[in-house]
């Protein structure tokens, strides 16, 4: 996936209506070059006619061959409340499914509630918070779909 930097770029803006702008600089921090490097044939973007829309970074798991995981999604402020996510998601299920993995996997901060929302409203399970999942301070909300 040529689109990393494209992608790290437009994320300070479609973050800013929710975090503060070294917040919103900081989440760029979770989409390193490598996920683009080595997950780029099963992450996912979608262009509008000016220009990106939406992305998915997911991958299918090493090391637990049923699997495969939803990293980072992004929308486009402007582009929100219209399905893009959701097809970026069912995209991404159908891949999965076709390639036999059988579950996709999330997380979530408990605080990022249109996010639990959304997993929910897809049809996900959603697990309670796990204290410390990513690190003391770092619990995280566990999602889990069976395609």
């Amino acid at each position: 996936m040529e689109d990393h930097e494209a992608i790290v770029r437009a994320m300070p803006d479609w973050w800013a209506d929710s975090r503060t702008p070294e917040q919103a600089r900081q989440l760029t921090l979770l989409l390193p070059r490598l996920f683009f490097e080595h997950f780029s044939g099963t992450s996912l973007v979608m262009d509008g006619d000016d220009g990106m829309d939406g992305f998915l970074v997911g991958f299918h798991s090493a090391d637990h061959p049923d699997e495969a995981y939803i990293h980072f999604v992004g929308v486009d402020p402007t582009r929100r409340k219209g399905g893009i996510a959701r097809a970026l998601y069912e995209r991404f299920f159908e891949e999965a499914a076709a390639a036999g993995l059988t579950k996709v996997k999330a997380i979530t901060s408990p605080a990022n509630t249109g996010s639990i929302a959304f997993h929910q409203a897809m049809g996900f399970d959603v697990h309670e918070p796990r204290p410390g999942y990513d690190g003391p301070g770092q619990d995280r909300v566990r999602f889990e779909k069976t395609l």
